[in-house]
């Protein structure tokens, strides 16, 4: 009986972990309101999950504004861009979808523009994880994104397949706003953190001698 009440326990972590995924999705929603803000929302969003949630280091509201601060500038460009593409593909793909027989080439640019949308996907997926791991130029994460998204297509897809599996269940339905982002996003990071770490340097030694939180390694 003294396990059952034991925080330790695997069923007071679990709990625990699932508290902060719905405390960390409310978060993402009200700090991804104002739009502009969408970028440096998803960096915090996959630095905080990986780094509190799955690593158990810092406290959660912390860690997410602290990196939302300081990847704000080149979260809210990122964000930008990527919004203005996606509005740009999205209003293509209409077009095309509805002139698919009434244009001799409606049918090929409406899968040029699909394929165009997928691509722009699997790069989006590695941005913000990079963003929130390594410090970069925007052209260099989007460059890295790129190489990431093909080098290592069956996590892509496979975190391709998270994401659309969250988009219809929000989609359905709606609440659960307020709990796949953060849900998503833990997921996805156990393929992403595989892939970032090919990538990372070679740990430079414990942290009580080089004075680097190296958490990101273990």
């Amino acid at each position: 009986m003294g396990n059952l009440f034991n925080m330790d326990n695997g069923f007071f972590t679990a709990l625990s972990k699932i508290c902060d995924i719905l405390i960390l999705s409310v978060v993402w929603v009200v700090v991804c309101i104002p739009i502009f803000t969408i970028g440096p929302a998803n960096t915090a969003l996959y630095y905080a999950t990986v780094k509190v949630i799955r690593r158990e280091r810092g406290y959660l509201i912390r860690e997410f504004f602290k990196s939302f601060k300081l990847n704000f500038k080149q979260g809210a460009i990122i964000g930008i861009l990527l919004t203005l593409v996606t509005f740009f593909l999205g209003f293509d793909l209409l077009w095309a979808w509805i002139n698919q027989e009434s244009f001799r080439l409606g049918s090929a640019l409406f899968g040029i523009f699909i394929a165009m949308s997928v691509m722009m996907l699997c790069i989006s997926i590695y941005i913000y994880p990079i963003l929130s791991r390594f410090e970069m130029t925007i052209k260099q994460i989007f460059k890295a994104a790129t190489l990431m998204s093909i080098r290592h297509l069956p996590s892509t897809i496979g975190m391709m397949l998270i994401i659309a599996a969250s988009a219809l269940g929000i989609f359905f339905i709606p609440i659960l706003l307020f709990v796949l982002p953060a849900a998503a996003t833990y997921l996805i990071s156990l393929l992403m953190e595989r892939v970032l770490k090919k990538y990372m340097p070679e740990s430079q030694g414990p942290g009580e001698e080089t004075g680097k939180d190296e958490w990101y390694l273990e």
